[in-house]
C-alpha cells in the first residue's frame, strides 16, 4: 500500500490527498511529497518551486492565476485551518467556471492537488493558518490572472462561519478581480 491516498472531487484532475500518518506517544511523522509515490498515484508532477505564507483570520487570498507559466499546485496547512478552492477555468472543459473546495487543517493533514488550468485561493478560518504549496512552474508576475472572489456566476460557498463579507481581508489587487463572464471577454491563456 502507497503513502498517499488520492481522492477524486467533482472536477477531473483536482484531487484530495491523504498522507499515510504514522504516530505515537511522541508525535507522529509522514511524508508530504514523493515523486515516486506520487508517479504510483497517477500525479505525475515536477514540482520546481515551494512557497509559504502565513495569515489571520478573515484573510481571504485568491482567486489566482497565471496566463503564462501556468501553475499546478499541491497546497497544505501547517499550521490553522484554511478552505481552500480551485475554480476550472480550462479551456473547453465540461467544468468550466465549477469550483472544488476542501478544508484543509494542521489536524487533517490533507492536500489539495490543483492542475493548470485553475485560478485557485483560500479563506483563513483559524485565528491564523501557515500554508504552503508546491508548483510545477516558476511564478512569472507579469502573467498575474485573477478571478472574483466572489462572482454570483461561480457561487463559491465560503464558510464564512462567524465572519461577514465586509469582515474580510483582500488585498487591493484581489478586491478587483474581474468575473468569470468579463474573463470570457479576453483572452485567459496566452
Amino acid at each position: 500500500m502507497g503513502k498517499f491516498k488520492k481522492i477524486e472531487t467533482s472536477i477531473d484532475g483536482v484531487y484530495v490527498i491523504e498522507p499515510t500518518v504514522f504516530g505515537d506517544n511522541r508525535g507522529y511523522f509522514m511524508e508530504t511529497y514523493s515523486k515516486t509515490e506520487f508517479e504510483e498515484i497517477g500525479l505525475n508532477y515536477n514540482f520546481v518551486q515551494d512557497n509559504q505564507s502565513k495569515s489571520k483570520k478573515g484573510v481571504l487570498r485568491g482567486l489566482h492565476f497565471q496566463k503564462e507559466n501556468t501553475q499546478a499546485k499541491l497546497v497544505r496547512v501547517i499550521k490553522g485551518e484554511v478552505f481552500d478552492v480551485a475554480v476550472d477555468l480550462r479551456p473547453g472543459s465540461k467544468t468550466y467556471g465549477k469550483w472544488e473546495g476542501v478544508i484543509l487543517t494542521e489536524e487533517n493533514k490533507k492536500m489539495f492537488m490543483i492542475p493548470k488550468g485553475f485560478a485557485h485561493g483560500f479563506l483563513v478560518l483559524s485565528d491564523e493558518a501557515e500554508f504552503t504549496y508546491k508548483c510545477d512552474d516558476v511564478y512569472n508576475g507579469n502573467a498575474e490572472g485573477g478571478l472574483a472572489w466572489n462572482d454570483p456566476d461561480v457561487g463559491i460557498e465560503w464558510p464564512m462561519g462567524d465572519l461577514k463579507p465586509e469582515d474580510l481581508i483582500t488585498s487591493e489587487k484581489d478586491a478587483k478581480w474581474p468575473t468569470l463572464k468579463e474573463l470570457k471577454e479576453e483572452e485567459i491563456w496566452k
